[in-house]
């Protein structure tokens, strides 16, 4: 897979991380506007010249993903939310 693929792949796995995780936490919490933002960013992913991409740029996307997700899990904790998956996907 050239490494440009890779990079998309990357960006999307934070992507749809991220709105898996806003989905779990339910209406009560989640803002239906957020997951439609998300979802345009997804699409509009496959719009990217990659040719421009760093691998530095994919490591500063998932450093910012990351970091969200170590908020979510004080959330998580706090509120007593179950796992945002519940079997392993492969």
């Amino acid at each position: 897979m050239p490494m440009k693929d890779s990079y998309r792949q990357r960006v999307e796995s934070c992507l749809l991380t991220i709105m898996d995780v806003h989905r779990s936490i339910g209406e009560e919490y989640g803002d239906p506007a957020f997951l439609d933002q998300f979802e345009e960013l997804r699409k509009n992913l496959e719009n990217v010249d990659m040719g421009l991409v760093t691998e530095g740029d994919i490591l500063l996307v998932e450093k910012a993903t990351n970091a969200l997700l170590r908020e979510f899990k004080t959330l998580y904790r706090r509120c007593g939310l179950g796992p945002v998956y519940r079997d392993t996907k492969s």
